[in-house]
């Protein structure tokens, strides 16, 4: 008799219900996204959540826990190195049903149900630790932002005095077309040589 058992049977007897469910547990650890019907995965979520759970101690005795309910070395490896790490901070709900509508063959409602910290559709991935940003005394510009350090004064006086140096080269280097331009040409040819013998 069924006296008070409200849980999903899907059909099948305890020991291939188990069975089922702890091979469905393994591929969603293995794969980390499964698909299969939406029955299954709502009594695969029960299954699977306690033991995710349970893989945040890593001791013996939770790793013997899990290896009764999974049966296989490699999904627990996972489980423990890959997933529980992921998961660390996170207070439960480490699964998402995504319902992709109905199978062709039987009608039987279909969908994916995945491990929530490995989507990164959904989850993007965090951040590295950003400093916190405070404000400085100018307006709308904060301490944490980089600013370009100001060249000293000398430099920038140096670099003035070598451009005009060039610009004056490029003056004198052009050739006057006519006799009445010769003069003045030479006339400033002789400021820039005198200039330069000043500085």
């Amino acid at each position: 008799m069924r006296h008070n058992k409200s849980f999903n049977h899907l059909g099948r007897q305890a020991g291939h219900r188990k069975a089922m469910l702890s091979n469905l547990a393994c591929s969603l650890i293995l794969h980390k996204r499964i698909k299969t019907t939406v029955p299954k995965a709502k009594a695969l979520k029960q299954f699977v959540e306690p033991i995710i759970t349970k893989s945040k101690n890593d001791t013996t005795h939770s790793r013997r826990t899990t290896f009764s309910y999974l049966k296989q070395k490699e999904a627990v490896t996972e489980l423990f190195r890959v997933v529980a790490p992921a998961i660390g901070d996170r207070p439960g709900g480490y699964t998402r049903i995504l319902k992709t509508g109905f199978r062709l063959g039987d009608g039987a409602e279909m969908c994916f149900i995945e491990l929530v910290d490995f989507n990164t559709v959904y989850t993007p991935e965090k951040k590295a630790a950003e400093k916190p940003k405070t404000r400085s005394g100018r307006k709308g510009q904060k301490s944490g932002e980089d600013e370009k350090p100001e060249a000293p004064k000398a430099e920038t006086a140096q670099a003035v005095e070598e451009l005009t140096a060039t610009t004056e080269e490029l003056l004198i280097e052009a050739a006057p077309e006519t006799a009445e331009e010769a003069p003045a040409a030479a006339e400033n040819a002789e400021e820039a040589a005198e200039d330069k013998a000043a500085e």
